[in-house]
């Protein structure tokens, strides 16, 4: 990842988050934290945000009318990390689509990267990622199906906080989604409103399939989407914990390496 670019992401991280510290930034871009302290020093001395004892904190003040930030990393900051492993992942789940077949695409970068080997085919796509509709809009062929509701930058998605919109009369096969991490509690977000728009997803999709890259088996955040035995299919890649995932396979889910 080039300095620019990083200063970027830390600029964001830290106006959405208000403070962040070393230790944070260094594990949402994949950084070392020496390199983040040098990061914030930089940032500090062109006056783009306040430099405090272990992090950073945003310079200017929070605009009170501003939509709800999502608890959740941006797109730009995931979209830089283990970007092998997720392609590897999106190709595999490609893979397992059929010609004609109706399927649900959540938001997400792993998600996004989909896009890339289902462009020509000829699937039918309903996805909440404006990010995935544009990127094949302007490469693909496939149908694509966008739900009603705000959007949502930093992540690229857009999400309703209405009951009904165009959701309720999509019917697919398989649904594909990420997650900030799976155990053996469950399917896990950083997220109430994220939680809410993926379980109105998944009751229109006869299957659900999680993509995940090693670093999230195991992990768990902050709310549970549904339980393991929910989950049809795991894709992840194979640095993934052989323990877990056999506990996993022990709750019926079948596991595809990637």
């Amino acid at each position: 990842m080039l300095e620019k670019q990083r200063h970027q992401l830390i600029i964001d991280l830290v106006e959405k988050k208000r403070f962040a510290s070393v230790r944070l930034l260094s594990t949402e871009l994949n950084t070392s934290e020496a390199t983040i302290r040098r990061d914030i020093n930089k940032l500090y001395e062109l006056e783009k945000l306040k430099k405090i004892r272990g992090g950073a904190e945003a310079v200017s003040s929070e605009n009170e009318n501003k939509q709800r930030a999502l608890s959740a990393s941006s797109f730009a900051s995931n979209q830089e990390i283990h970007i092998d492993k997720k392609r590897r992942i999106a190709e595999k789940a490609a893979s397992i689509c059929n010609d004609g077949e109706s399927v649900i695409i959540n938001g997400g970068t792993t998600t996004f990267m989909m896009g890339e080997f289902l462009a020509t085919r000829h699937v039918n796509i309903l996805t909440n990622s404006f990010k995935l509709a544009h990127y094949i809009g302007e490469n693909g062929i496939n149908q694509i199906t966008l739900p009603g509701g705000e959007i949502y930058r930093e992540q690229g998605i857009v999400l309703s906080s209405f009951e009904q919109d165009t959701i309720q009369y999509y019917h697919s096969s398989k649904m594909f989604m990420g997650t900030q991490g799976i155990t053996s509690v469950g399917v896990t977000e950083s997220d109430p409103l994220l939680i809410r728009a993926e379980q109105k997803l998944r009751k229109q999709a006869d299957q659900l399939i999680v993509l995940a890259d090693s670093s999230k088996i195991g992990q768990r955040g902050n709310f549970i989407l549904c339980p393991p035995e929910e989950v049809d299919i795991l894709i992840t890649d194979d640095e993934a914990d052989p323990q877990l995932l056999q506990d996993l396979r022990n709750r019926g889910i079948e596991i595809i390496i990637a």
